[in-house]
């Protein structure tokens, strides 16, 4: 399973973006997105999802 925005929580940072191993974040409109293809959830990398521990909104960075 992969992770998701909440378009609505995203402060377009771009924090995510650059911490991601898989390269599955980009900017799409007006907001971040995450490729489900692309996302492995950090596994085998990290401890932790990337995305989620730096996103400064607590509970934008969500499994899907």
């Amino acid at each position: 399973m992969a992770f998701k925005i909440i378009a609505s929580q995203c402060t377009q940072c771009g924090a995510c973006e650059f911490e991601c191993p898989s390269s599955a974040i980009k900017f799409k409109g007006e907001t971040y997105v995450i490729d489900p293809e692309q996302c492995t959830e950090c596994k085998e990398a990290f401890d932790t999802q990337q995305c989620a521990s730096v996103c400064p909104v607590s509970g934008t960075c969500i499994p899907a």
